[in-house]
C-alpha cells in the first residue's frame, strides 16, 4: 500500500476546521472565515469549499445561514464523524467546473428495482464528472422519477449552485428522510474507465434517497477512484 496517500482536498479543509473548532479558535457563535477567504487559505476551489462547509453542517459542527455565512456550533456531542458519501454527493454545490450532462433514459434493470418502477421506465439521469487537479476524482450519476424531476431545473445541464437535496426542497418543496446506502470495491464499468482514464478498482457507491413515507426521490451512483479516496467511520462501543 502506498504511504503517499492524501485524503481528497474537502476533507483537508474540514479536518483543518475541526481542529480549530476544537482548539477554542474558532468558539461557538463565531462566524467562519467566508468562502472567498477560505479558497485563498487553502488553495482550493470554491466547490471544495462548499463541499467542505455542507458536510460540517450535516455532522452538526457548523450552521449555515443563507445569505450571511456559516457559524460555529461546537463540537457534537453525540453524532460521529461519519462519512456518507452518497449525501455528499446530494449536498455537493455545482460548479462550472464540473462537466453535467443530463438524458433521459430507460431504466436500467438495477436502477429500475432502486426507484421501484419497471423495467425500461424513462427516467431523468444526471451526470457529473468531477475533477481534482487534473485527474478525475468522480463519476456521480443521479436518477430521479420524472415525475421528481418535472418543474425542476434537474434537467438542464446548469450547475446547481446549493446542490440537489437543497434544490428539490426549495422548488418541490421534497425533504430527504432517510439514505440507504452500498459501498463496494469493484472494477470499474466501460464507461467508468473511459470517464476515469485508468480501469483501476474504485469504490462504488450506490444510494437510495427516500422520503419521509419511504417514496424514492432520487438513486445515487458514484464510482470513486480508489488510490483518491478514504472513507472513515468513528462510533461509540457499548
Amino acid at each position: 500500500m502506498s504511504m503517499d496517500f492524501a485524503p481528497p482536498k474537502y476533507a483537508q479543509v474540514m479536518t483543518a476546521i475541526q481542529q480549530r473548532i476544537q482548539a477554542g479558535e474558532y468558539a461557538p457563535g463565531d462566524m467562519l472565515p467566508s468562502e472567498t477567504q477560505l479558497v485563498r487559505e487553502f488553495g482550493v476551489g470554491r466547490t471544495t469549499v462548499v463541499r467542505a462547509l455542507q458536510t460540517l453542517a450535516m455532522q452538526g459542527w457548523i450552521e449555515r445561514e443563507h445569505g450571511r455565512g456559516s457559524f460555529v456550533k461546537g463540537r457534537p456531542e453525540s453524532s460521529p464523524d461519519r462519512v456518507r458519501p452518497g449525501l455528499g454527493v446530494a449536498e455537493q454545490a455545482e460548479s462550472a467546473e464540473q462537466a453535467i450532462e443530463v438524458h433521459r433514459l430507460a431504466a436500467p434493470r438495477h436502477i429500475a428495482r432502486l426507484l421501484g418502477v419497471a423495467e425500461r421506465t424513462p427516467v431523468l439521469a444526471r451526470q457529473r464528472v468531477a475533477r481534482q487537479g487534473d485527474r478525475v476524482a468522480a463519476v456521480e450519476t443521479l436518477w430521479f422519477p420524472l415525475e421528481v424531476a418535472l418543474g425542476t431545473d434537474l434537467d438542464r445541464p446548469d450547475p446547481l449552485r446549493y446542490g440537489v437535496r437543497q434544490h428539490l426542497q426549495a422548488v418541490k418543496h421534497l425533504r430527504f428522510d432517510h439514505v440507504t446506502e452500498r459501498l463496494t470495491a469493484r472494477a470499474p464499468s466501460e464507461e467508468e474507465t473511459d470517464l476515469l482514464g485508468s480501469a483501476k478498482p474504485v469504490l462504488g457507491v450506490v444510494s437510495t434517497v427516500h422520503d419521509a413515507a419511504g417514496t424514492v426521490l432520487l438513486v445515487v451512483e458514484a464510482a470513486l477512484p480508489g488510490d483518491l479516496h478514504e472513507l472513515q467511520d468513528v462510533y461509540p462501543v457499548s
